[in-house]
């Protein structure tokens, strides 16, 4: 329990103010993100890509480059509308979770019983659970990983998408075992839509989410995109680009199909992030925004993805889980991110979400399987690292003024019994009164009287570090409550700030 309490309390330590410092410029920050897409343009031989950064509600930086057509030589404007592939399974996940806000389905339920074709399956074992809809979210219901055959399903018709499902699908392994990526599962997620909400998957996700968003020009129906703004796509073959044919559109659409133009997708990412951080107040017209923070909670399968330069000191390697359409991250550099890769044949493209940052990077391709990811990374690597996208703090909440004036009581008295009734009952029995005194009197002796105004910097409405200024430095409490009511503290330390 000792070692618990010390590792929490080492991590309120992280929540610990910074001196403060002049606000870096993030136009210059801006402006270093164009070597990075130039270089991933002319080393994957790109025709054309859009990348934007949104922060704070807004697109603030967007930069196209090369052009949507080789024929006609037309230039990518932000206006230019891609084909986004895989990063197209979030908006799928979203229609679902609003669905089940409706009260129109469970996440656990049966998925046979919103898809009938689905109760003919032969399940691999005897002790195999059924799939439940929240797996086909979560890549967890057992089907094999499936690009990039899936990418070429794009046009099934649902007539087509019934008589295969009606003749078997093949397990890869039990449902609720693992997770693995699964394009056929997000077509039939598509398919829960359109059977529950009783209108084709991509007519619900236009209607309730892309046009409240004013989402005006995305689609998932290419053949509707005016050709000034079709950024066309193309593969690299014997050096020189070669146009891919149009997919779609079709069934598995839900996985891949949504095309969308760059200003229209950071109205998508910026609302996403507004979902950030959890609080009061009158809630979103299209989800609640603790139904938009579930496609960023994981699956519970962990995974770690290396650092690729192990000569390099600040890279780090990454926790990796998916969530419902998105896959979450957490590493040194960036903290906790979210992101998804989208590859079509002519596309390529990502997004990556700091969601305790307000931003979001993306970018798009028109080349096959571009590969987009180390680029957008790379990016937001940059803007985190120039210090001008600081991590959002979180006020401090009442208990927790409550806990700085009890350790500024004590620390007053140098005498832990002043406070008394403001500890848990396990303080002192971790640490008696004589020598949690002894400690104070020393610390006084160097801090001198302390102000009871002090700096609370919360890492939860729980925990935080509170610093008090003294006449001989500062004094830093690292505190963390009980979950009692009245308040109190389960367990402090008192240090001279460095």
């Amino acid at each position: 329990m000792r070692a618990l309490l010390t590792g929490l309390l080492m991590a309120v330590a992280l929540a610990a103010p910074a001196v403060a410092q002049s606000a870096p410029d993030r136009t210059t920050a801006y402006a270093q993100l164009d070597p990075i897409f130039e270089k991933f343009a002319t080393e994957r031989h790109v025709p054309g890509l859009v990348f934007g950064v949104v922060v704070d509600g807004k697109l603030a930086y967007v930069k196209s480059m090369g052009v949507q057509d080789t024929a006609a030589k037309r230039p990518v404007t932000p206006d230019s509308v891609f084909r986004i592939a895989s990063m197209s399974k979030n908006f799928t996940a979203l229609a679902v979770l609003k669905l089940r806000d409706e009260g129109k389905l469970s996440l656990d339920a049966p998925a046979e019983t919103l898809v009938p074709e689905l109760e003919g399956l032969r399940y691999p074992t005897t002790d195999s659970p059924k799939i439940r809809v929240r797996d086909l979210l979560n890549h967890t219901g057992g089907f094999v990983t499936d690009d990039p055959w899936g990418d070429r399903q794009l046009p099934m018709s649902e007539a087509d998408f019934s008589r295969f499902l009606r003749a078997g699908v093949p397990f890869s392994r039990p449902p609720a075992m693992a997770m693995e990526y699964s394009n056929f599962g997000y077509a039939l997620a598509g398919q829960v839509v359109t059977n529950v909400s009783r209108r084709p998957y991509d007519a619900y996700i236009e209607s309730r989410i892309l046009r409240p968003l004013g989402m005006a020009a995305s689609t998932y129906d290419v053949g509707k995109i005016p050709a000034e703004h079709r950024a066309i796509g193309y593969r690299w073959e014997d050096e020189a680009w070669v146009e891919e044919p149009t997919l779609g559109p079709g069934v598995f659409g839900a996985m891949g199909g949504l095309a969308v133009s760059a200003n229209d997708y950071a109205k998508y990412v910026a609302w996403v992030l507004a979902a950030w951080p959890a609080r009061d107040g009158t809630e979103d017209a299209i989800l609640k925004r603790g139904s938009v923070r579930e496609i960023a909670q994981g699956s519970n399968f962990p995974a770690v993805i290396p650092r690729s330069d192990k000569a390099d000191p600040a890279a780090c390697d990454r926790a990796r889980v998916y969530g419902m359409g998105m896959i979450v991250l957490a590493d040194c550099v960036l903290g906790p991110h979210f992101t998804h890769s989208g590859g079509l044949p002519g596309y390529g493209s990502n997004v990556l979400f700091l969601p305790e940052r307000g931003l979001g990077v993306f970018a798009f391709a028109n080349r096959t399987y571009a590969g987009a990811a180390p680029a957008v990374r790379d990016a937001a690597v940059l803007l985190v690292k120039s210090g001008a996208f600081p991590a959002r703090t979180t006020p401090p909440s009442e208990r927790l003024n409550e806990a700085a004036a009890i350790v500024a009581k004590i620390y007053a008295a140098g005498d832990v019994m002043a406070a008394r009734d403001g500890l848990a009952m396990n303080v002192l029995l971790d640490s008696d009164a004589a020598h949690r005194n002894a400690e104070l009197g020393m610390l006084k002796a160097e801090l001198g009287a302390c102000q009871p105004a002090p700096d609370i910097a919360a890492e939860t409405a729980m925990s935080g570090t509170i610093s008090y200024s003294c006449e001989k430095g500062r004094l830093q409490a690292r505190v963390l409550l009980a979950p009692t009511t009245p308040v109190g503290l389960q367990a402090y330390t008192l240090a001279a700030a460095k």
